[in-house]
């Protein structure tokens, strides 16, 4: 007789956490793209996945979490397409976006793309000073395209915070203007430093996990 039990870990996962392009115009100092690549004059690896190949995952799994790692899905040259196509097969999806290059009409294209979307926008710190550490963001903007989104999006974006050495007294100021706003607050602590002098690294050690060992 199989044990059932044994069968839990044959079950396929529901959801996938990806990265659909290799496109990202920022510079964030303590990301992939950096401390593996460009700092060492190597080009970023991956491609623009294709619609088919983002419809044939979407058959095996049932939501999408574009996670934005080493890349920023939003400049995936067909990420409109792909979020109809989500849509249109009732996949759950989640989109995380820093980058703030695009037009605010073309968010609006997204948002109409797949109003059942959830959106987490990363900006750490206030908006203007957010760019310390998504170096090319413009806080400010991607604060604007985030409220806009409440117009076509059924549910509310979350504003992301990681904390960071420059904001770590900021918070209780940023989440009142995610509450002023009817906006979703998440604050981040990371571990992402490059050492243990790191100068982003919070003064408090309540806002900081442990340096990662390399």
């Amino acid at each position: 007789m199989i044990n059932k039990k044994l069968l839990t870990f044959l079950k396929r996962p529901k959801g996938i956490n990806i990265d659909i392009t290799h496109r990202c115009p920022l510079e964030c100092p303590n990301c992939q793209r950096q401390t593996q690549y460009t700092n060492h004059g190597r080009k970023v690896p991956g491609y623009d996945l294709s619609l088919e190949e983002i419809d044939k995952l979407s058959n095996f799994f049932d939501r999408f979490d574009f996670c934005g790692q080493l890349s920023d899905p939003v400049h995936h040259p067909q990420f409109v397409e792909i979020l109809k196509m989500l849509k249109r097969k009732k996949i759950k999806t989640t989109v995380h976006n820093a980058a703030s290059a695009r037009p605010i009409k073309y968010y609006i294209k997204c948002f109409n793309a797949y109003p059942e979307a959830n959106w987490i926008f990363a900006i750490d710190g206030l908006p203007e000073e957010s760019h310390k550490y998504r170096v090319n963001q413009n806080g400010k903007k991607i604060f604007q395209v985030m409220c806009e989104s409440k117009k076509y999006l059924t549910n509310s974006p979350t504003w992301q915070y990681i904390v960071f050495s420059y904001n770590e007294y900021n918070i209780e100021k940023a989440k009142k203007m995610a509450f002023d706003n009817n906006l979703k607050f998440m604050v981040i602590k990371s571990s992402r430093w490059l050492s243990k002098d790191d100068p982003l690294m919070p003064i408090s050690k309540e806002y900081r996990l442990k340096v990662k060992k390399k």
